[in-house]
């Protein structure tokens, strides 16, 4: 009976896939996408049987009875389920390929390792710490994308990296970058928005940072704040080498104009409960819009996030006391942020290679007590609000690009699967070079393919 339910499952799930390929890449083209029990993470709510319409690569419709056009293609997905495209919030795709040689040192170690040339997500130049962009590095054609384009993710926030590790190999930098929004649309420009962030570590990172204390990073970073703030008024000044020498160089400088106009997040990198209250004093006291990211004690001061209306990135595996910055790590952590207001994003602090496993970090929130429709906003529209693109995806809305995931079942359980992918209403491909690798090898005699994209 069970292997009869799958099997009907999967040739149900095939038949959708098969049909949202027939919608094709014309932008233009009318898609409608009906019967689906749709989590729109929008205005229309949870719809048991609904229709989610799509034209010129827009959404324009979403409800119980939207009117299908004629002429329009039809994706039928009865039994499934639609959601909004994912988005990995603290992710390396599309700049990262391989991850460290394990063997040849630490992480940073830029001499090490024959994948080194495949990460461009840091760099030990002491002129480029806040004007070190990812967006110059993304490559369309990445491996990574197609395998999380398979786990129904649609939009991704690249951040740098610091590289180094330890007290006594950390690079002495107060910032790691700016970060940068992209989509995983196959014909798409993979760039969305530069200047998505600016990645900041306190805490015991931030320590290694900046010469080996907190004391430190917290007065390089208020004094960068009040460079920047005079730099602002005395350009002209500043060229002409009348003004006091500044603690960074003019590119960061100009980087950080964004950020303390407040126009700029700051993703700060802290987990001590301490650390993460004085991150929230920092931000008020030098008027800058923070998100935190990491939280690993955040449930100890869940209140006082929520009162700050600042949103977390959590890694909900992440729930071991590795560290003493780590003593009160808990596997509820979601769980009990979202219950006192704050706002939760979820996203995997492993490998870039694992980004794919976003959804099963969402369904481990789900099973220490997070609502299961609070951890797909995680995933989906929270993401999408903190970086500032809502207006565009996030949520299956009216006016906004039609990144949609129809689903064979609950998307947090391993054995359901994207059946169709829609990025700007275009369908996407579900095959990865690893797939296509997989099918070269079941048969020996069959040509090797010519791409795998």
């Amino acid at each position: 009976m069970r292997r009869a339910m799958l099997k009907s499952a999967l040739l149900g799930a095939a038949s959708i896939a098969a049909t949202a390929m027939a919608a094709g890449p014309v932008s233009a083209q009318t898609v409608a996408i009906v019967g689906g029990h749709i989590y729109s993470m929008g205005p229309a709510g949870e719809i048991a049987s609904g229709t989610v319409l799509i034209q010129g690569g827009k959404i324009v419709a979403v409800g119980a009875d939207v009117k299908v056009p004629a002429g329009a293609q039809v994706i039928d997905a009865h039994g499934a389920v639609v959601t909004p495209g994912l988005v990995a919030a603290d992710a390396g795709l599309a700049a990262t390929e391989v991850g460290e040689d394990t063997d040849a040192g630490e992480l940073g170690d830029m001499t090490a390792g024959p994948g080194d040339g495949t990460r461009d997500l840091q760099t030990r130049s002491p002129t480029f710490t806040a004007a070190f962009d990812v967006q110059y590095a993304l490559n369309p054609a990445s491996t990574m994308l197609p395998l999380a384009r398979l786990a129904g993710i649609t939009r991704a926030v690249v951040t740098p990296e610091y590289g180094g590790g330890g007290r006594e190999g950390a690079r002495e930098a107060l910032f790691a970058g700016q970060a940068a929004i992209i989509q995983l649309g196959q014909s798409a420009k993979l760039l969305v928005r530069p200047g998505a962030a600016m990645v900041l570590d306190l805490g015991e990172s931030g320590a290694d940072h900046a010469g080996g204390s907190r004391n430190a990073a917290v007065l390089e970073l208020k004094e960068i704040v009040s460079d920047v703030r005079r730099y602002m008024v005395s350009k002209a000044a500043y060229d002409r080498n009348q003004t006091r020498a500044f603690a960074v160089s003019k590119a960061d400088l100009e980087a950080l104009i964004p950020v303390v106009e407040g126009k700029m997040p700051v993703l700060v990198g802290v987990q001590r409960a301490s650390d993460i209250l004085l991150a929230l004093d920092l931000a008020r006291e030098l008027h800058l819009k923070i998100i935190i990211d990491g939280a690993d004690e955040g449930w100890m001061v869940a209140q006082d996030l929520a009162a700050a209306h600042v949103p977390v990135i959590i890694d909900p595996t992440d729930d071991r006391p590795e560290s003493f910055e780590r003593l009160a790590a808990n596997s509820e952590n979601a769980a009990r942020l979202q219950a006192a207001g704050v706002t939760v994003i979820l996203a995997a602090a492993a490998e870039n290679y694992r980004v794919r496993e976003l959804r099963y970090l969402a369904g481990d929130a789900v099973a220490y007590g997070l609502p299961w429709q609070a951890a797909l906003a995680a995933i989906t529209i929270n993401p999408a609000r903190a970086f500032g693109f809502s207006d565009r995806a996030g949520s299956l809305e009216p006016g906004k690009d039609a990144d949609v995931v129809v689903w064979s079942g609950d998307p947090f359980e391993p054995m359901s699967q994207p059946v169709a992918v829609l990025i700007k209403g275009e369908a996407q491909t579900l095959t990865s070079r690893s797939l296509q690798l997989r099918d070269r090898y079941k048969d020996l005699k069959r040509p090797y393919p010519p791409q795998y994209y």
